[in-house]
């Protein structure tokens, strides 16, 4: 990951989004993927992500961040997407 999982301060209008109006950000990331708008915010859309990117980890660290931080791993997938964009890379 490109960014941490609360580290919010990289870019406060995804935290904004995601703590005011989080389906809207779980349908931007699944926007983003290519998958539908109720996926955004599963451990196989997080899992997906990783494995496309080799980012290192594995289903069971993707579970447990799912389960007990679900907005902050939704917000840091949309703050990586938004890195990888701006270098041509997603």
């Amino acid at each position: 990951w490109q960014t941490g999982l609360t580290d919010c301060c990289s870019d406060c209008s995804v935290c904004c989004c995601g703590m005011f109006c989080f389906p809207c950000l779980a349908c931007q990331v699944a926007g983003d993927m290519g998958e539908c708008c109720l996926c955004g915010t599963s451990v196989a859309m997080r899992t997906l992500y990783r494995t496309r990117y080799n980012i290192p980890g594995s289903i069971c660290s993707d579970y447990c961040i799912t389960m007990w931080c679900l907005v902050c791993s939704v917000c840091q997938m949309k703050r990586d997407i938004i890195l990888r964009k701006k270098m041509g890379i997603f």
